[in-house]
């Protein structure tokens, strides 16, 4: 086991990989190193590297900042994770994420897309250009807007997509734009406030900004808005196990997001 660890990092070295550590370097057996680029790609001490689908691009960097862990992740050209944990995700051409990064399965984030440090995603999907701010949990949802890379939707720090219920579901995927418009790259920035969140399943409009510090909790698929929030509801009341509010909303949202899904498989 020893010598064919050994043995995997001395052939990347050789076939020009950088890693200056090799000593601090894991590398799986599973790993397939036809599928690791030789051109420019850095590999920095303490990184470990899982799974027989893991593919690495040109020009890629890891571990910048602390180790990072992948298993089973696809980079595109000029991707840098400085510091984390990623499993079963894809990351297109020149996407970055900061350290302290966890982003579990089921993430796409197309080109250019990129997030601070302390960024939690799964099961998320990043359109180009999107920026996350640091301290983020956004699970289950879909974001796109902006043009390029100076006009993008953006989401502020310490924000929260919230995508579990009382009920112990997690049928609440949000749509922060959409896929027909979206993948065209002209429409407008949507800007997601930070120290705030979203209570899922919920539909959000380009050209939208939802203030900071505020838990939004309804949709605004039309979009042109600047969302104060509502005044939350004071008063206890009592709770019921099993009782859902709500319902009619909640099964077009999910409809929506799975059909947005659907398409952008197309």
């Amino acid at each position: 086991m020893g010598d064919n660890k050994n043995s995997l990092i001395t052939a990347l070295i050789e076939k020009g990989v950088k890693i200056p550590n090799p000593s601090s370097v894991e590398i799986s057996d599973e790993v397939n190193i036809n599928l690791i680029s030789s051109e420019d790609v850095t590999i920095h001490t303490g990184c470990k590297i899982f799974g027989k689908k893991t593919l690495i691009m040109p020009g890629v960097k890891l571990g910048s900042r602390s180790p990072v862990t992948i298993k089973n992740c696809q980079l595109g050209r000029n991707v840098e994770l400085k510091g984390g944990y990623f499993e079963g995700s894809t990351f297109l051409d020149s996407a970055n994420m900061g350290d302290g990064a966890e982003v579990r399965e089921g993430c796409l984030l197309e080109e250019e897309a990129n997030g601070a440090h302390t960024v939690g995603l799964k099961q998320t999907i990043l359109f180009p250009f999107v920026t996350l701010g640091s301290i983020i949990n956004f699970c289950d949802i879909l974001m796109a807007g902006g043009t390029n890379r100076t006009n993008h939707s953006e989401v502020g720090s310490s924000y929260i997509h919230f995508n579990y219920t009382s009920n112990q579901d997690k049928a609440t995927a949000s749509l922060i734009g959409d896929v027909a418009y979206g993948v065209m790259l002209n429409q407008p920035p949507i800007f997601l406030g930070g120290q705030g969140g979203i209570v899922g399943p919920s539909r959000i409009g380009y050209n939208t900004v939802i203030a900071a510090g505020v838990i939004y909790r309804g949709d605004c698929p039309q979009g042109h808005k600047l969302l104060m929030g509502k005044d939350p509801q004071k008063v206890d009341m009592d709770f019921y196990p099993g009782l859902y509010w709500s319902v009619k909303k909640r099964v077009i949202n999910c409809i929506e997001y799975i059909t947005n899904i659907i398409a952008l498989r197309q």
